[in-house]
């Protein structure tokens, strides 16, 4: 059985030989943006004591009064929620959430968005309501959206009582594995009347894993299984965080043709120890590249990942952002995991 180590603020670090439940962890990890020098251990403790917080997303929506005509659709969540006929103010409060309100053309109405939130571009020029986690409610509400899209069960325990005094709906975006990000969007392009733009680029994502899945075969030509490549995805180096069972990397390492190593874990985002670290010998190894993240952690030396030189690097943000660039990062890991299949393509 792994053992997996968990930080709580005011609580010290336990071990013990059990997962903790990170169910909401995800969404956390999805939200921060690059992990800074410094930072990480603040950071994660973040992503834990967001976790402790998931019951609250099996609420029901709060009903809210809105003047002018409405319309009723149901989030990410299940959750039915009352929104105006036509959306035109919209606060994100996750950088995942942002890209995918651009991707499906509704970028112009934006009107709020954190601090973490640099992708596309036009992103950094809109006004800026605080950290994922700790966004400014009185700017929030100041904004005077239409709609606030959130992507953590925190965020939406902390959100609905203000915001719906204040006449403005909670809709909540939370994809978990690649098919639940096509869904998302196509739910985002429903929720801003822009179905159409949302329905071609789902398509053309669509399209692109099916050619990876041509390129990269499950089977050798002479119709034997292929062995899997097992894949560490190191998250962090200390504390040494990485992806499990509820993390939508565990899937994306499948549809790239690995296997996480940690895909058992029953948890999002646990932090492993050096003694189960040690003892998992992956075959490849692949960093969350920011800042700290540099090199694989001190406990992978002796694995056949670094002692064949298959430690790979992919972009924070990409990595960890739950929208149209996770196809970027499969194929990155595709291409990673089978070299020789690409080689002429």
């Amino acid at each position: 059985m792994f053992r997996v180590k968990t930080s709580l603020a005011k609580q010290g670090n336990l071990e013990r030989p059990v997962f903790r439940s990170m169910t909401a962890g995800s969404r956390a990890f999805c939200v921060s943006g690059k992990v800074k020098k410094g930072k990480s251990k603040k950071v994660w403790a973040a992503v834990v004591l967001a976790a402790l917080c998931v019951a609250a997303c099996q609420r029901p929506a709060a009903r809210i009064a809105l003047s002018g005509p409405t319309r009723q659709l149901v989030d990410d969540l299940g959750r039915t929620v009352t929104v105006p006929a036509k959306v035109t103010r919209v606060v994100s409060t996750a950088p995942s959430v942002t890209e995918n309100v651009f991707a499906v053309g509704a970028g112009d109405r934006l009107v709020g968005v954190t601090t973490f939130c640099n992708y596309p571009e036009e992103a950094k020029t809109i006004a800026k309501v605080g950290d994922t986690l700790n966004p400014n409610m009185e700017t929030i509400v100041n904004l005077k959206p239409d709609v606030v899209l959130v992507s953590s069960a925190s965020q939406l325990e902390n959100f609905t009582k203000v915001l719906a005094d204040n006449g403005i709906a909670v809709y909540v975006t939370n994809p978990v594995t690649l098919d639940d990000v096509f869904q998302s969007l196509l739910r985002l392009g429903e929720l801003f009347d822009t179905r159409g733009q949302a329905e071609s680029m789902v398509t053309n994502l669509s399209n692109r894993v099916s050619l990876l899945s041509h390129l990269v075969s499950f089977v050798e030509p002479r119709g034997e299984r292929k062995v899997l490549t097992k894949v560490f995805v190191q998250i962090s180096n200390e504390p040494l965080f990485t992806v499990g069972r509820d993390s939508f990397l565990t899937d994306i390492i499948k549809r790239a043709y690995g296997e996480s190593v940690t895909k058992e874990v029953l948890t999002a985002y646990p932090t492993l120890s050096k003694e189960t670290a040690s003892a998992l010998n992956p075959d490849v190894i692949i960093l969350s590249e920011s800042s700290d993240n540099q090199q694989p952690n001190a406990a992978f030396r002796n694995s056949s990942a670094v002692r064949n030189g298959r430690v790979y690097k992919i972009n924070a943000d990409i990595l960890s952002r739950p929208g149209p660039r996770l196809v970027d990062a499969m194929e990155q890991i595709a291409r990673f995991l089978h070299p020789e299949e690409f080689r002429n393509n």
